[in-house]
């Protein structure tokens, strides 16, 4: 006796059962993802292959953009001197506490935001004055003040995200339905109640979109600051192998580097999972 097991269980008299639609859903979102992953690494296969086919019979092609093969070898030879896993520590390192000091800072600032409409109307020129200059216009200052340690690279990552983590908090902030806040005063919450228990979990959607925007900027923030100043780190290889006109070397830590940010990214993703449980129920729905 069988049964389709998506479809659901089989009785004792041969009838099927139709497994709940949150069964099917999850399913049907598996089936998704997969088609999805695998459409994209034969995408990605086909685009490698006409890397490798381009290059390997045109030495001019080879040498302004390497080829895959020439990276991959650089892959390899970076593992083996231990250079791939320091540089991806360091850049990794920096990248991290940049990203964690300047959510943080920047979130705690948006958020607040929402008490005063005043005080927000009066920095709002100074946020905008600040997110348009340059990041790597601050670099030799970030140097004088900070040395060319790991600090400078910390500095210059927290400050690639913290506009873009206060503008998005504090838009999550006032976002929130008027109708459920007069709700609560009316049912008698203070103000702080209606921020801590209405505002900020209203807000979480917004601030997780922050975050997965700011995993690319604090990256590119240490990676400058690399360029600036340092001895280890991708962006010192990429800078390194630049200077020395060695093109697969330069891509292969390329690699390294998206890699790294698609990883941070993944792990937010799961953080929000993990706060945000009701997500995956509107997930499923889809």
């Amino acid at each position: 006796m069988t049964a389709d097991i998506e479809t659901g269980a089989v009785h004792e008299d041969g009838a099927v059962q139709p497994a709940p639609p949150l069964v099917r859903r999850r399913s049907k979102r598996h089936r998704a993802m997969i088609a999805v992953l695998a459409t994209q690494l034969v995408i990605l296969a086909l685009l490698l292959a006409l890397w490798e086919r381009a290059t390997s019979s045109d030495r001019a092609l080879a040498f302004m953009f390497g080829s895959p093969s020439a990276i991959g070898g650089f892959l390899v030879q970076m593992l083996h001197d231990g250079s791939l896993v320091q540089d991806t520590y360091t850049t990794g390192l920096e990248t991290l506490l940049g990203f964690v000091v300047g959510n943080f800072i920047g979130t705690l600032v948006g958020l607040s935001l929402w008490y005063s409409r005043f005080v927000s109307r009066v920095v709002e020129p100074f946020v905008i004055a600040l997110g348009s200059i340059p990041i790597i216009a601050l670099a030799p200052i970030i140097i004088i003040w900070f040395g060319t340690g790991l600090i400078s690279k910390v500095a210059m990552s927290t400050l690639s995200v913290v506009i873009v983590a206060l503008v998005t908090s504090y838009k999550g902030a006032v976002g929130v339905d008027p109708d459920q806040i007069n709700l609560m005063r009316t049912l008698g919450a203070s103000k702080f109640q209606i921020f801590r228990k209405l505002v900020v979990p209203a807000s979480l959607t917004d601030i997780f979109a922050g975050l997965k925007l700011t995993v690319g900027f604090a990256l590119i923030g240490a990676i400058v600051g690399e360029f600036m100043s340092s001895s280890e780190g991708l962006g010192h290889a990429i800078f390194k192998a630049g200077s020395l006109y060695v093109i697969p070397k330069v891509f292969a830590a390329l690699v390294v580097t998206i890699a790294l940010a698609l990883f941070l990214t993944f792990m937010v993703g799961k953080i929000e999972r993990l706060l945000m449980p009701w997500r995956r129920q509107l997930d499923f729905g889809r």
